[in-house]
C-alpha cells in the first residue's frame, strides 16, 4: 500500500497543532468557553479549564461571569476564557495586530526598528 496519500494529512495536522502548543508550559485535552459556547480540543493547560464537554456545559449554564461577553479583544481577536487573571486571553493570529487585547498594529510605526523582534501573531505563512 502506498503511504503517499497519508503524508499530506499528517503534515497538515502537524502544522496546525505545533503552533497551538508552542509557548505552553503544559498541554491539556479538554474544553473551554469561547464566544458563549463550549469548544473542546488540545491546547495550553490554562486555556482548557474543563476536563470534558459536560463539565464545560455545566459551567456555561451556571457560571458567574463570562469574561468574553464584553468583547475585550479588538480587531476581530478571539476571546478565550482562562484560569489566569484577567480571566480571558485574546488570540490575535491572522488579525494583523498583537498585544494582550490585539491592540497593537503589526505594521505600525513602532515596529520599524531592525533589531526589534516580530511577535509570532504578526507572522503570516
Amino acid at each position: 500500500m502506498d503511504a503517499t496519500p497519508l503524508i499530506l494529512p499528517l503534515l497538515l495536522i502537524t502544522a496546525i497543532i505545533i503552533p497551538v502548543l508552542e509557548g505552553c508550559d503544559q498541554t491539556r485535552q479538554g474544553c473551554r468557553i469561547q464566544e458563549g459556547s463550549c469548544l473542546c480540543g488540545i491546547g495550553c493547560y490554562s486555556e482548557y479549564r474543563y476536563s470534558n464537554y459536560e463539565e464545560c456545559r455545566k459551567a456555561l449554564k451556571g457560571r458567574r461571569y463570562d469574561f468574553c461577553a464584553q468583547g475585550p479583544c479588538y480587531h476581530n481577536g478571539v476571546c478565550v476564557q482562562t484560569f489566569q487573571e484577567p480571566g480571558y486571553k485574546c488570540r490575535c493570529s491572522g488579525t494583523g495586530y498583537y498585544g494582550s487585547r490585539c491592540e497593537i498594529d503589526c505594521y505600525g510605526q513602532q515596529n520599524t526598528t531592525a533589531k526589534q523582534e516580530i511577535p509570532f501573531e504578526c507572522i503570516v505563512i
